[in-house]
């Protein structure tokens, strides 16, 4: 044998004593598996215990890879399954928020709906009243003055109020008028003024109309009582009856309302009539035809 040297045996020591340098191994983290993934294990079917993690089949064949692809299909899984819980979430949410947001508009658009049918039904009703109103225009009254009859005309000397001696005049006489209405679908309420008789600008006798209803497409002869009672006559009139000749004006003024639909729509006629004529002492007492001495004005 040959003989070491000093530093062959410095080599040796400091080898020796130097502590042996070990391979750097992976890191592993165990996790416990559970009851479903150790079921799944399977050790054989060429899977060894014994096997190296060097060996090319040790992480294929190793418990420790089952546990790490169990816990990646856990985490896989929760993942998934919180990412659909929380858009359940939100998807019901935002139903929520539709129905609480159609809730609230409900009213209101009922509110709405309502006022447009109010609305429609006041502009219809306006509108149907509108052209009720403008075909009932079409349909003036037709009033006819006949006649006049002079039951009394009397003239003697007497005073005034104030004592001033003048002519008195007395007369009694009737007016006999006809009244038509021409509609066919609404009645009339006639009124008229004080009927007046005048010798050029000296009122002679005066006379009410009582008022009267006229119905639908129907017709009325009224009669009115004129008449004057001690009128002066402050030497206006000549007057001798055997030679009497007159002229008078006989005015009037009627005041039609029909009630269309009820006292919601109503129309309104006003028909003033004038009859010029001549009393002459031959008429006395007989009646006077006015047929062809009146003028209406609508």
């Amino acid at each position: 044998m040959h003989a070491k040297t000093d530093s062959e045996a410095t080599s040796i020591d400091a080898a020796a004593l130097s502590p042996p340098r070990s391979a750097i191994r992976p890191l592993y983290y165990v996790q416990s598996p559970s009851n479903h993934d150790v079921e799944k294990m399977s050790f054989g079917s060429g899977c060894s215990l014994m096997g190296s993690p060097s060996h090319p089949h040790y992480y294929h064949c190793s418990p420790i890879h089952h546990s790490r692809e169990s816990s990646t299909s856990r985490f896989s899984d929760r993942a998934l399954l919180s990412y659909k819980s929380i858009r359940e979430r939100r998807r019901y949410i935002n139903d929520g928020d539709d129905k609480t947001d159609g809730g609230d508009d409900d009213p209101f658009r009922n509110v709405r709906l309502y006022a447009w049918l109010l609305l429609s039904v006041v502009f219809l009703f306006t509108v149907f009243s509108l052209i009720l109103w403008g075909v009932s225009k079409h349909y003036p009254p037709k009033v006819v003055v006949k006649g006049m009859l002079v039951r009394n005309l009397n003239v003697q000397a007497g005073n005034d109020l104030s004592g001033v001696p003048t002519d008195m005049l007395s007369l009694n006489s009737t007016v006999r008028i006809f009244y038509r209405n021409p509609s066919t679908f609404f009645a009339v309420h006639v009124t008229a003024s004080p009927l007046l008789l005048h010798y050029s600008n000296l009122l002679l006798s005066s006379g009410e109309m009582n008022k009267f209803t006229v119905a639908r497409h129907g017709e009325r002869n009224v009669m009115t009582v004129v008449q004057g009672h001690q009128v002066p006559l402050y030497g206006g009139v000549s007057f001798h009856l055997d030679t009497l000749s007159l002229p008078l004006n006989l005015t009037l003024v009627l005041h039609t309302k029909a009630y269309i639909l009820g006292r919601l729509v109503t129309s309104k006629f006003y028909t003033r009539i004038i009859c010029s004529f001549t009393l002459n002492a031959d008429h006395l007492p007989k009646p006077i035809s006015l047929l062809r001495s009146c003028k209406d004005y609508h």
